[in-house]
């Protein structure tokens, strides 16, 4: 990795690097509201300038003077090949590894069946106690219903893993690339090489990776992968999610909601299922096209954008927030180590909930994830230096002045 430069220790040295920052231009790409620093970026990402119209074509033109005839004149029945086939770089994978469609939770629960189904002689799923409850509650749903087993053990604790596969039963690894609590970023080469080693699969978790770094599926081995698109990727509130399935298991892949829309010939109406070809299997129904016209009008701009030099961005901003948080005394949980971190930033407070609630109030937005998380993500896309500095000095005067322990900021909100 290329040395980082030193961080900036004022807000004129955070100018200067903006002035020099070779992704700078995209910023102008999203609706950003005045006033607002947006660190929240890892639950939704910001909306970018060209969604509206995209949006606005297919529904007044596409749908609205097209009709029944744009499955076939607007492509909306490929929409999940196409869009897959664009996203794949942004995740190291082929064009015809990837399809876009349904959500993180139901292609989870996919890519966990095909992949037991896949190793018949094992019958124990091998997830992480920390993981993003979805996942947790999908495997405890996929175990119950195959009568197979579940184990956890910690990523982030040296040995935990071979520990844990040694027993010689796991048929299938569940991982995070990226904790959504802390920020770790795992070794995806490494540990699904691990499990291989010992003849497991492993099903990735991209959804905090995605648009923030590199992500090398292929080149990691990775057999099944799902992720969101909302995030990073700036796909809209509810955005598609997507899968990944390594060209090695498209002949035999099988997924649990055999779809007509993951039919060999779907418009035969036959009435028995036939899997397509590759992973376009891991159809199932219609999607939601509306949606997908949001995503996209967002991956046009992301075929633009290097993600190394996001990367980079996303080091040198994180390691700036990190410094003043921990100069006004706070814990935390993001490893230093670049290599070892992804782009959020997490710190542990006990008033974590009123932080969070006060810094919105000064129109820095982050989110709180329980017990005790201020949890702050930086898209670089459109994120500036002194945007993260300013950011982070509200943070400390809120800290140091008390202000937080105002009762309003304590009162919760059903979103948080």
């Amino acid at each position: 990795m290329t040395p980082l430069p030193p961080t900036p220790a004022t807000r004129e040295a955070c100018a200067e690097l903006d002035a020099a920052d070779p992704i700078a231009a995209f910023r102008d790409e999203f609706v950003l509201p005045e006033g607002v620093i947006y660190l929240d970026g890892n639950s939704l990402g910001a909306l970018p300038r060209a969604v509206p119209g995209r949006v606005a074509d297919l529904v007044e033109r596409e749908w609205g003077q097209g009709l029944v005839r744009s499955w076939n004149d607007a492509g909306w029945w490929d929409k999940p090949r196409t869009l897959g086939a664009r996203l794949a770089p942004l995740v190291g994978a082929a064009p015809h590894e990837v399809v876009v469609g349904d959500g993180t939770s139901a292609n989870l629960f996919k890519a966990l069946v095909a992949a037991l189904r896949l190793n018949p002689g094992r019958r124990t799923v091998l997830g992480e106690p920390g993981n993003f409850p979805t996942d947790l509650y999908v495997t405890q749903g996929v175990t119950d219903l195959l009568g197979a087993g579940q184990r956890l053990a910690d990523p982030d604790e040296p040995g935990r893993i071979a520990e844990a596969l040694a027993a010689g039963d796991v048929a299938v690894v569940l991982l995070s690339h990226v904790d959504y609590r802390t920020g770790a970023l795992r070794d995806m080469a490494g540990l699904t090489k691990a499990a291989h080693d010992h003849g497991a699969l492993v099903v990735w978790d991209v959804c905090h990776s995605v648009g923030a770094l590199p992500v090398d599926l292929a080149g990691c081995g990775a057999d099944f992968a799902v992720g969101c698109t909302y995030k990073y990727l700036n796909g809209g509130p509810g955005g598609p999610a997507f899968t990944y399935v390594a060209e090695r298991h498209h002949a035999s892949a099988r997924q649990p909601i055999a779809g007509w829309h993951g039919h060999a010939r779907p418009f035969d109406f036959a009435g028995e299922y036939v899997p397509a070809a590759g992973a376009d299997r891991f159809l199932s129904g219609s999607q939601p096209l509306v949606a997908a016209a949001a995503l996209e009008a967002s991956l046009e701009l992301w075929s633009r954008v290097d993600l190394r030099q996001v990367r980079a961005k996303s080091l040198v901003l994180t390691d700036l927030f990190r410094s003043v948080a921990e100069s006004a005394g706070l814990a935390v949980a993001t490893p230093r180590a670049a290599e070892r971190r992804g782009s959020h930033v997490a710190l542990r407070h006990p008033g974590g909930y009123a932080i969070v609630r006060a810094l919105i109030e000064r129109g820095v937005i982050g989110d709180f994830r329980a017990p005790d998380v201020l949890r702050f993500g930086f898209a670089p896309l459109y994120l500036r230096h002194v945007d993260v500095f300013d950011a982070a000095h509200a943070l400390a005067e809120v800290v140091e002045s008390g202000e937080w322990r105002d009762p309003r900021f304590s009162e919760r909100a059903h979103v948080t």
